[in-house]
Parts: C-alpha cells; structure tokens; sequence
C-alpha cells in the first residue's frame, strides 16, 4: 500500500499489514495472554505488537520483554519513564507502528483478539480510513458505562463526529491518519479529537466485550475527569462560549431584579431585604467563579504547553528481535481495491 506525500509522490509500501498498539498499564496478568492470542491471527500482510508500558508499577515491563523476545510475531517494546495516560501512550505506540494500518486496543482482554482479523479486513476492504467497535452490551461497572455515555454526549456536542458514532478505544486507522494524528505534539492529546480533524471517513462495526478478566479498571473518578477536560479544552471554544452566555443570563437576570426592586420603591412598599440581596451575591459570584475557572483551565494548559510539558518521555525502545535465518518469509502485503465511499454523516 503506498500513500501519497506532501510532495505528490509516493511513500514506500508499510513493511506490514496490521500494527497493533497496546498501551499497558498493571497488565502483568493479561497482557501475556492477549499476545499469545495476537500471534496467533494471520491477517494480510502479518502482523506486529507495539507494547507501551506507561509507566505501569507492577511487573509489566519485565513480563512485556519477555514477550518481546519469545512472541513468534514480531514486538516492539517501549518504557515511557513514568505514567502519562492511555492517550499519550497510544501517541508513542502510534509513532512507532509500521503497518499499512493500526489497531489500538486495551491490555485488559475485554477486547477480543478474535475480533482484530475482522475489524482490520473491514477497514481494509472497505476503503474506510478510520474504523470504531460498538458493543451491544459493555461489561464494565455502571458508573464506568455512565461516564463513557457522559463522554460521547459531550463529543457529540464538541466534534464533528458522526451522529451516533461511538468512540471506542478499540479502533483501527490506516496510515495516512496515523500520519496525521502523530503530528500533534501537545501535552494532552486526545486520539478520537484528533481523528475527526483528520477524516470523516469513519465506520464502526458491532464486537463483543467481555468482562475484565484480572484485576479492576485503571480508569478513576480523577482520570475520567481529565479526559472530558482534554476533550472539552483541546478540541473546542464552547466551554468559553457558554461562559458568555453565562455571563449575559446573569447579566439579564441583575437587571430584572434591578426593576422588580425599583418597582417595589416607586409603590411605596419596602424592597426584599437581606435574603434575597444574598441569594443574588452568591449566584453571581458562583457563575463568576465558574467563568474564572474555565478560562483558567484554557489559560493553564496553553502555559503548560508553551513552557514545554512533554507528551511522553520515552526511557527505552526495544526494536523487535531479528527474525531467525531459517523462519519463512512474512506473506507479501497486498492492497486490497479501495472502492469509493461516502463519509458517514454526508449528505
């Protein structure tokens, strides 16, 4: 598969058919089980793993290693120097994929390695650039599920996404989006903000999910929180737009009561005292606040990226191991015929 580049020619054809990027994180338990069911897939044009431990506490990177040397498909390694995010270690891992297109999936095998064939031929033979999973059924605890419902909601709202698209992390691009997306350099990267500046080229297809085999969710209150803040702040200027109108309703809102109580004055009557004057205090002063704040959170995160807050610290890259003289040769990559599609959500 070749792709154009700035200059209208040609890159070279991906040395593999399908990347796939998994960011690791307490994944000791699962992680080896998921590559072993990896190496086991023979999609078109083979197959690689970029594992990214993002700065997990446990023994992830010792048992990761160990795959990267003993996996009969070839792994790369990567250590960032400590925990990032999920978002940012898929930007590293998307850096350093090679495939014609790219997988991102969990470490935690609620997503099923059976799944990765069709999700990559759907994408491939359908010419979609971008390709998401739905579940008919997430086995996450409900407040999990209500915090992803929360985030669609907002990037419904904030993106130019498909109507009803559902942003999974279990996604595959080709590599022209790869491309694309890895440009960004800024510290809070947010992967499905940044591919819907890229395409709307965009498809999903219906997967199953499972329930998380080990352990719990590395997910918190704390971490959902700052993914909606970098969804929210990075990819839109409605939150300073809505401040505004904020800002005028409480405006409308004083001179009404600026009336009612010249009104009362002109008819002789005394006007509302002390509890009605505090009640107006404090709800101006909380919507002020609540200004202040997010202009606050816009002005922080443009001072923090110009001084330079990195993206990922990268500690080491392990490069996959040489292949062995006598292993047979990879199968050829060959590009499927792209037939034109209409992007979801044309009209």
């Amino acid at each position: 598969m070749t792709m154009p580049d700035a200059a209208g020619g040609a890159d070279p054809a991906p040395p593999v058919g399908l990347s796939i990027v998994i960011p690791v994180y307490r994944g000791e338990a699962t992680i080896g089980t998921l590559v072993e069911a990896l190496s086991a897939l023979r999609p078109a044009g083979g197959l690689e793993i970029v594992l990214v431990n993002d700065g997990s506490p446990d023994n992830s990177g010792a048992v990761c290693r160990a795959l990267r040397d003993r996996a009969p498909v070839p792994v790369t390694y990567i250590e960032h120097a400590r925990n990032f995010g999920e978002h940012n270690a898929v930007m590293t891992g998307l850096r350093h994929a090679r495939g014609a297109y790219v997988i991102t999936m969990d470490d935690d095998l609620q997503n099923p390695p059976e799944e990765v064939v069709r999700l990559y031929d759907h994408a491939r033979l359908g010419g979609w650039d971008v390709v998401y999973t739905r579940y008919a059924e997430k086995m996450h605890e409900t407040w999990r599920n209500l915090g992803s419902r929360f985030a669609n909601w907002v990037a419904d709202r904030l993106l130019e996404k498909p109507k009803g698209l559902y942003l999974s992390s279990f996604r595959c691009m080709n590599a022209l989006v790869v491309r694309e997306v890895t440009k960004y350099r800024g510290p809070y990267p947010y992967v499905d903000g940044l591919i819907m500046q890229v395409t709307q080229r965009i498809d999903s297809i219906e997967v199953k999910h499972y329930a998380r085999a080990e352990g719990r969710s590395n997910y918190t209150l704390r971490r959902l929180v700052r993914l909606w803040l970098n969804l929210a702040t990075n990819f839109s200027v409605l939150p300073l737009r809505l401040a505004v109108f904020a800002g005028a309703a409480m405006g409308v809102l004083g001179l009404i009561g600026a009336a009612i109580v010249i009104l009362e004055g002109l008819s002789g009557e005394t006007p509302s005292g002390w509890a009605s004057t505090m009640t107006m205090m404090l709800l101006i002063a909380g919507v002020q606040f609540l200004i202040l704040g997010v202009l606050g959170e816009y002005v922080g995160r443009a001072f923090l990226s110009a001084n330079g807050k990195p993206q990922g610290v990268v500690r080491e890259v392990l490069p996959p191991r040489p292949a062995a003289p006598d292993a047979p040769p990879a199968a050829p990559h060959r590009a499927a015929p792209q037939p034109a599609r209409d992007p979801v959500g044309a009209p």
